[in-house]
């Protein structure tokens, strides 16, 4: 009797000879493919997406972050990522529809993911009105690709298999902050920009990271794990200190504070920022004049960002700049992801066009206004109130509980966090941006798996032994 697995061995062999044939014969007659680095960069790149999608539930989700993520920084692979990035995306949303279909019951499309569809016509709707139609229908089909990614292959990847992957979330994230820190302190400014530095830390490290450390304490993990992650939580509050970014302070912020009332521990809350006090107040005895010139400079550089106007100037002009927008296109917007310039002709395929062309209005939520206007908007809004169901229950569910045993917390964390931030910066529709990647895919896993109900029962007993269970009926008691 011939096994499943040996046929899939049989057929990868036979895949891969042919291959190794081709890619021989040509670097006998091509040999100068083989030296040029833009070719080597995309051999690699195929290779490691043909090993993705063998290993899809795995692999592909790390892989696609990192190129995004490479994308819009200075890691290694920086110029792949910008190219290769939309061959990821649509190849992944192909490939996760396509097992999400055969898996059949299990990933369900419902009323938000309907909504998330009335989402892409609507932008591209606004596209037929646009001054430059063709950079927002392409903006539009990134939103659609992004959404059909979202709603299949992230699923995939977390359904029936939680425990993993939100342990490698917790690691990925220690890698992330420790290797930045690392960089920074060798004056590499790995992020790009300090906004940037910030909005990563503040919506995806601190969240996690401290959803990681008290999950730890809860399962009782050993001593080196519990300092482990407590060492990388005070490093990545230290990096969005040094950051200076105000929306990813908020966005930090505010998460925490919320776990803590949701876990309704008063005192940690009052721990923290005691010890916050403690520090500046030592900080201030041993040293008053370095404190002095800090809190000064901390003064102009935050809160204010060197405009002593007020402590919003900063953004007085994208924010009056996208009003004025909306007033000029009040019903259909400007386009998706464009804004009206002086340019009269059609849009042009230049990077200097494109980049006129794309706007920039210090808010997530102005700048979808803008783009489609006051009709389209109405199901970018549904969705927002879409999203911010699943994170009350998870947070209700947490008040009940006293746990953060479930794996719609961290995700919950990282929705409220990126919708908070979102507000003081525009990035939540930018799919080009790996945080939009990984904001959408963490929001359309939380709608599957966040609880249906905040009642304390014996689920709440059973969390602390095995928190998360390969089965979602076993996650959610009385869903089905």
């Amino acid at each position: 009797m011939i096994s499943t697995k040996n046929v899939s061995n049989g057929i990868l062999i036979v895949a891969v000879v042919p291959v190794l044939f081709l890619l021989a014969a040509i670097a006998y007659s091509r040999p100068g493919y083989f030296t040029s680095q833009t070719y080597m960069a995309g051999l690699i790149g195929l290779e490691l997406l043909a090993v993705a999608l063998w290993r899809f539930r795995q692999i592909f989700f790390a892989l696609l972050m990192y190129v995004f993520l490479s994308a819009g920084s200075n890691l290694p692979g920086s110029s792949f990522g910008t190219r290769g990035r939309w061959v990821f995306l649509g190849i992944g949303a192909l490939a996760g529809s396509l097992i999400a279909l055969k898996e059949g019951g299990k990933f369900r499309l419902g009323f938000f993911h309907l909504v998330s569809l009335s989402c892409v016509l609507a932008a591209l709707a606004s596209a037929a009105v646009s001054r430059y139609p063709d950079l927002a229908m392409l903006k539009a089909l990134s939103l659609f690709l992004l959404f059909v990614y979202a709603a299949s292959g992230a699923r995939v990847a977390i359904e029936g298999r939680e425990n993993r992957f939100l342990n490698g979330l917790v690691i990925g994230c220690e890698i992330l902050v420790g290797g930045t820190a690392v960089l920074y302190a060798a004056g590499i400014e790995v992020m790009g920009n300090p906004n940037s530095l910030g909005a990563i830390m503040g919506v995806v490290g601190i969240p996690v990271l401290l959803w990681g450390m008290l999950a730890s304490k809860e399962l009782a993990k050993d001593r080196f794990t519990r300092r482990r992650r407590v060492a990388m939580f005070c490093l990545c509050v230290y990096l969005i200190y040094y950051s200076h970014a105000r929306a990813g302070m908020l966005a930090a912020l505010v998460s925490s504070a919320l776990l803590c009332v949701g876990l309704r521990e008063y005192k940690m809350l009052a721990r923290g920022f005691g010890l916050l006090l403690v520090m500046i107040a030592a900080a201030a005895i041993l040293r008053p004049q370095a404190v002095s010139t800090s809190v000064s400079g901390f003064t102009s550089d935050v809160v204010y960002k060197g405009k002593e106007q007020g402590v919003l100037a900063s953004r007085q002009s994208p924010w009056n700049e996208a009003i004025d927008t909306i007033k000029s296109h009040v019903w259909f917007g400007t386009g998706f992801g464009t804004k009206d310039t002086a340019f009269e002709s059609t849009m042009r395929t230049d990077n200097l066009a494109a980049n006129f062309a794309r706007a920039e209005y210090g808010s997530s939520y102005l700048a979808v206004v803008a783009w489609v206007g006051i009709v389209g908007m109405l199901p970018f809004v549904l969705l927002m109130f879409l999203i911010a169901g699943p994170v009350i229950r998870t947070f209700r569910w947490m008040r009940a509980t006293r746990s953060v045993l479930h794996p719609a917390v961290p995700l919950a964390l990282v929705v409220m966090a990126g919708l908070i931030h979102a507000g003081l910066e525009d990035w939540l529709f930018a799919v080009g941006y790996y945080l939009c990647v990984f904001f959408w895919s963490m929001a359309f896993v939380l709608v599957d798996i966040a609880p249906a109900t905040s009642r304390i029962s014996a689920f709440s007993l059973y969390a602390r032994c095995n928190p998360w269970p390969s089965g979602q009926q076993a996650l959610v008691p009385g869903r089905g």
